[in-house]
């Protein structure tokens, strides 16, 4: 996908027409990272089956890997799995990062496989293993392509997730498309029922990479503590206050 063919196309992640909010959402942000050397493959079927990565100087995430190429997404779902579509998208990642002079890959994921995040058994299975781990035990994995090549980490801000203010605070940014529709749904939930809740949508690369939180496309926070990647929807979030 490309900035000349981006409105014709699908991407994927957000079947819907491109009046829908989470597709312009979504389309916007992609434009606007294509400068910054982001590539999106798809498969050329309607459905969840691409990967989306960048330099990672340029990934809207706080870490060190200069060098590296940071992988967004690599999701393959549903009817799609099985049939090796998972590692043609990763060789075709790793053959253009090689390519452009790249040292390795990274990507973020965790101990046990979580909702929205890469799967750490077929991370091992391709090669990768932890370089950074923050407290609330987002990892960050690397696939060098020499020996020599220094390790990703985190940055600082990022390793110790906690921040300051109380209530609910929702970090998150466009490159999810889903946002878009249900952030402003979590904002009027909270208004409703007079629970304090925040919602700071990250607008630059500078800003998600000096968050306070590994993961920038959607981390929740209450009363300073980390809370959860997953995103929400209505009922989800208020089987949350629920409780």
């Amino acid at each position: 996908m490309t900035k000349d063919n981006i409105e014709k196309e699908h991407i994927c992640c957000a079947i819907s027409n491109n009046n829908d909010i989470q597709v312009s959402s979504k389309k916007v942000w992609l434009k606007e990272r294509f400068e910054d050397g982001l590539i999106f493959l798809k498969s050329i079927e309607r459905g969840k089956c691409f990967i989306e990565y960048i330099p990672a100087e340029n990934a809207w995430n706080p870490i060190v890997a200069e060098g590296y190429m940071y992988i967004n997404c690599l999701w393959v779902a549903g009817s799609f799995k099985g049939f090796g579509f998972s590692t043609d998208l990763l060789n075709a990642c790793i053959k253009d990062s090689k390519a452009k002079g790249k040292l390795g890959l990274c990507i973020l994921s965790c101990a046990k496989k979580k909702p929205f995040l890469a799967d750490p058994k077929y991370l091992k299975h391709k090669g990768f293993a932890v370089c950074d781990e923050a407290d609330n035990g987002i990892q960050l994995w690397y696939l060098p392509f020499s020996d020599n090549a220094p390790k990703p980490q985190f940055k600082e801000c990022a390793k110790h997730p906690h921040i300051e203010e109380k209530g609910y605070v929702l970090y998150y940014t466009n490159q999810c498309p889903f946002n878009a529709k249900y952030v402003p749904v979590l904002e009027d939930i909270a208004k409703e029922r007079n629970i304090q809740f925040k919602a700071i949508r990250l607008e630059s690369k500078e800003q998600a990479q000096n968050a306070p939180t590994p993961i920038t496309t959607y981390a929740l926070f209450v009363d300073g503590a980390y809370l959860t990647n997953e995103q929400m929807n209505d009922k989800r979030f208020i089987k949350l206050l629920e409780k």
